[in-house]
């Protein structure tokens, strides 16, 4: 990294630390919450060791209060009770799921937020809120799509059209993106009125076929299993698609499910190419999938939830490329664009895509009108689009480029660090930022490489249960924290295993921090003498 791009990743360190000025209105927790988010949650998130059991004792009555109460006696307990327990996601030693800290101004940001309380299904109760979604949705498509000026003014503010919509997450940005796709496919053709209107059953027989297929990597996100049971496909023909070596979607693969369910008389709905994977990170063959997409004359939508803002970076973005083709992309602004939680985003390429599902109602969605709820899944929403908006203001495109370059080189510092130590084992080397390894101790490395079917399976199941036990304790423990999932490593013969999983995502996250948690790990080891000497016996037999 260079001189000037060190001196502007400090400065802006900064906007997740200390604010330009508190505000002297606000409230006791507000108001230390804005001065020192780090130092507020550091003291007074104190969880550390207690148990989900212990904590519902605290939240074990039914009975409403009967009588009103002062606002300071609700702060204590919000303080004792809530906050108290709550996790630490902003922790940079919190490197196991996709949450950060957040940059100190979304506090007061967010407090504005919810005193305008704007309503963004309708023009009605969010009449400046509207344009605003609507530029960000175009920023966001830009971002992806790169069009002209010409382009974006035509559409962004179009009353007939929609550059994208504004979702709750991930999930309902999916299941929006799939929504389009299946009533686009079914729609209105000759006596036929569309599916929306005729259902599913007709829409089959007027395609002609015996059902609808969606197909993604079998490392895909929960939510696509959601969307074909609510858009009425069926989980059965969502068709995971086998992955290579390095947990990408295999296309030899993709094409013969592809041809196999075409020869069953179904229809291949949509592809599904992932932008970062929830468990390792890695991103699909893009451009080979939008390739078979135009071949198949499906749809082609990219989760990029989490790996979306990855094209800030000019260093990164080629990691992608493809992505500019998919029909739909969807992009979470809770995971690397730094907002609070609840703002996912869904964009398309065609602005008038979303017309597929339009609906409306006398009393608002009115047709014409230029009202959000026309578009989206949800009805009543609150302005989200604003604190996306701040982000993109504030930290701006190279400023994301500089945390985004961030967290890429220091996962793969990490990966650097765990290689380095003979007793772990990486097992997924980081594309973006996110990786997974586990404990496999030196000496039973060579032994569990080269034991016979049955003596690695057993190794494996021993290895699996200490993985298992040092990651409660150490989320227990409270000084840091990894995730685990299952993997089924080639050099296993598949054989699925359990290793931790690590996000870097924290710019706060040092290398300091990410040494800690290995030296945490070894020594939480000790704790298990009984597990250490079964894998010693196990890797003793003949």
């Amino acid at each position: 990294m260079t001189e000037h791009a060190q001196a502007n990743l400090k400065n802006l360190y900064r906007i997740f630390t200390v604010p330009e000025a508190p505000d002297s209105t606000l409230g006791s927790v507000d108001q230390a919450l804005t001065k020192d988010l780090a130092g507020f949650l550091q003291e007074h998130i104190v969880a550390q060791g207690t148990s989900l059991e212990e904590i519902e004792k605290d939240f074990s009555t039914s009975a409403i209060p009967e009588d009103p109460t002062f606002v300071s006696e609700y702060t204590e307990f919000l303080k004792e009770k809530l906050v108290a327990q709550s996790v630490h996601t902003a922790s940079p030693g919190f490197v196991g799921h996709m949450t950060s800290a957040m940059p100190y101004f979304m506090l007061p940001l967010a407090r504005i937020l919810m005193a305008l309380n704007q309503n963004t299904v309708k023009v009605e109760t969010s009449k400046a809120f509207t344009p605003l979604e609507r530029q960000v949705l175009a920023m966001l498509n830009r971002l992806v799509y790169n069009r002209d000026d010409a382009f974006y003014a035509k559409w962004m503010h179009n009353s007939r059209s929609a550059l994208g919509a504004f979702c709750s997450g991930g999930t309902i940005a999916n299941i929006t993106a799939l929504w389009v796709a299946r009533n686009r496919l079914c729609g209105p053709d000759g006596d036929f009125r569309g599916i929306a209107q005729e259902g599913l059953f007709k829409a089959l027989k007027h395609l002609q076929c015996e059902g609808l297929v969606l197909l993604a990597s079998r490392r895909a996100h929960y939510s696509l299993g959601k969307a074909v049971d609510l858009l009425g496909i069926g989980r059965e023909n969502l068709i995971p698609v086998e992955t290579d070596d390095n947990n990408r979607l295999d296309m030899r693969h993709l094409r013969n499910h592809c041809h196999r369910v075409q020869e069953e008389g179904k229809r291949v709905l949509a592809l599904v190419g992932i932008a970062g994977t929830t468990e390792t990170g890695t991103i699909d063959p893009l451009e080979e999938m939008a390739d078979l997409a135009t071949e198949l004359g499906c749809h082609f939508h990219v989760d990029a939830a989490w790996g979306g803002p990855t094209l800030f970076s000019d260093s990164h973005r080629w990691r992608l490329r493809g992505i500019e083709r998919a029909d739909s992309v969807t992009i979470d602004g809770h995971k690397q664009l730094y907002v609070p939680m609840g703002a996912g985003m869904v964009v398309f390429k065609d602005p008038q895509a979303v017309s597929a599902i339009a609906h409306h109602a006398a009393y608002i969605l009115r047709p014409g009108s230029k009202d959000l709820g026309i578009h989206t899944l949800e009805g009543s929403r609150p302005g989200k689009a604003m604190l996306v908006h701040a982000g993109l203001s504030i930290i701006g495109r190279k400023g994301y480029e500089l945390l985004i370059d961030q967290g890429i080189e220091r996962a793969q510092h990490f990966a650097d660090l765990i290689e380095a130590d003979p007793d772990f084992e990486l097992v997924t080397r980081p594309e973006l930022n996110i990786l997974t390894y586990r404990y496999h101790p030196a000496w039973l490395q060579k032994i569990t490489a080269q034991a016979p079917a049955e003596q690695q399976k057993t190794i494996n199941s021993l290895l699996d249960q200490l993985t298992v036990n040092v990651q409660k304790a150490q989320r227990e423990a409270g000084k840091t924290f990894v995730s685990r999932t299952r993997l089924e490593p080639s050099r296993y013969n598949g054989e699925s295993i359990t290793v931790f999983r690590s996000v870097l995502a924290n710019p706060l996250t040092t290398d300091t921090i990410l040494e800690g948690v290995l030296a945490e790990q070894k020594e939480l080891v000790r704790c298990y003498p009984e597990l250490l000497a079964k894998l010693r016996a196990a890797a003793t037999i003949s």
